[in-house]
């Protein structure tokens, strides 16, 4: 219908705008603000033309019920006016019959409003009706109780997993993440590592195998008390455009005050946060803007530590920040994690040396396992990797120290300082 089109550009036109202003640094880059401003004028544009249609088919249908009833009660009086005339009804009969069909007036034009105020509501949460109206992906068994955690023992057994059926992401995946012990995961791009912790987290059930906890299948317990059991520390760690405070206690909304601070100390953010005007109720902006990378990984540690879960996920905590940095937050994680059951899902294998041990997958499958020395040993994939990451670290390395040094007048542009140009320059 017309009001469903209209709904849908201005849905559309909502879109355009938010996700050009969400990423606005990006417009900037590539100074495509003019192509966004008429790509949302284009969106509306057909918003317009689809209200404009709207209003004008509500306006012919209230003009026609308008007519009708205005040529009804003509009719009506025209009819009464000759009884009258006839001698068959007196002035006061005519009265009483205009005055009727004025009160019968009111409420049937009110009626024909209500009408098309329900119709029109009901195109407009249509969409929320039908996203109502789909079945959650996962439920809880009808027998599901809650997860008993005694140690905090992970189990991958022959897991099988496939967001798309024509695309397998992990086959026959089996292994252990003993309590208290650190298991890495890690592989090339795509080989399935993150996909372990939504499994873990029961975001998506397996194909086949068993995914257990201490012993009990993850599909036989609620998912309110699975995912009170886990903690997770992300590579983007996402927050709230709120208070430091409020993104802190978001890993457990019934903690004090103290208790706040004292996981913002333990994650060593707490005197920074202190240091700050408002503090803990320092806004942190639009995706946390107001802070550095580190300093929204440090939240995110401190929201872990005020959840104190039994079972820690690390998925890439540090692979978007600079080495001092990972350095430094790197240390706070393995402090964190001293204890806990954890699964760290890294990208850079720095990371992961003393973990107790190592899994490397390819293409969903487990290609190698063992410790970092064990693995180095066998030069396969995991020692690959290692050689050249460490390259590319060296590399770095050498770069950052050039560039030091050029702001100290030794290296100009790829050359010593006093020597002449080359031919190229």
């Amino acid at each position: 219908s017309i009001r469903r089109r209209m709904n849908d550009s201005d849905t559309e036109a909502n879109t355009k705008a938010i996700d050009s202003l969400l990423n606005f640094e990006t417009v900037k880059y590539f100074g495509n603000e003019t192509m966004e401003a008429k790509r949302y004028d284009a969106s509306m544009e057909r918003y317009e033309k689809a209200a404009v249609e709207t209003w004008t088919s509500l306006s012919w249908l209230n003009m026609g019920q308008a007519v009708i009833f205005t040529v009804g009660m003509a009719w009506c009086m025209a009819m009464s006016a000759r009884e009258v005339a006839a001698g068959t009804q007196t002035i006061g009969d005519f009265v009483l019959i205009n005055a009727l069909l004025m009160q019968l007036a009111v409420p049937l034009n009110f009626i024909g409003f209500i009408y098309r105020e329900i119709r029109q509501g009901i195109a407009d949460i249509e969409q929320m009706f039908g996203l109502l109206d789909q079945p959650a992906e996962i439920v809880d068994a009808p027998d599901a109780k809650p997860l008993q955690v005694t140690g905090g023992n992970v189990v991958f057994d022959d897991v099988h997993f496939a967001y798309d059926p024509d695309r397998v992401i992990l086959s026959g995946v089996s292994f252990e993440v003993p309590a208290g012990k650190t298991v890495a995961i890690v592989g090339p791009s795509g080989a399935g590592k993150s996909t372990l912790s939504r499994l873990l987290f029961r975001f998506y059930d397996v194909t086949s195998g068993k995914v257990l906890i201490d012993g009990q299948d993850l599909r036989g317990v609620t998912q309110v008390s699975l995912r009170s059991a886990i903690g997770m520390v992300p590579q983007d760690t996402v927050l709230f455009n709120d208070t430091i405070q409020y993104n802190i206690r978001y890993g457990r909304p019934s903690a004090s005050d103290e208790e706040v601070a004292e996981a913002a100390r333990q994650a060593r953010i707490g005197q920074f946060v202190e240091s700050l005007p408002q503090g803990y109720k320092t806004p942190v902006g639009e995706r946390g803007l107001k802070l550095s990378g580190g300093e929204k990984q440090r939240v995110a540690i401190a929201r872990t530590i005020l959840k104190s879960p039994p079972i820690l996920i690390l998925d890439e905590a540090t692979s978007a920040l600079d080495t001092n940095t990972e350095r430094e937050i790197q240390a706070e994680l393995d402090r964190v994690s001293k204890g806990r059951t954890t699964l760290v899902i890294a990208h850079r294998l720095s990371t992961v040396v003393n973990a107790d041990e190592i899994i490397v997958l390819e293409r969903g499958r487990i290609a190698e396992r063992g410790s970092h020395s064990a693995l180095i040993e066998k030069a396969g994939l995991y020692a690959t990797m290692w050689n050249r990451q460490r390259e590319a670290d060296e590399a770095e390395e050498r770069l950052r120290k050039a560039r030091a040094s050029d702001e100290f007048g030794i290296v100009v542009r790829g050359r010593r300082a006093g020597e002449p140009p080359s031919p190229v320059d």
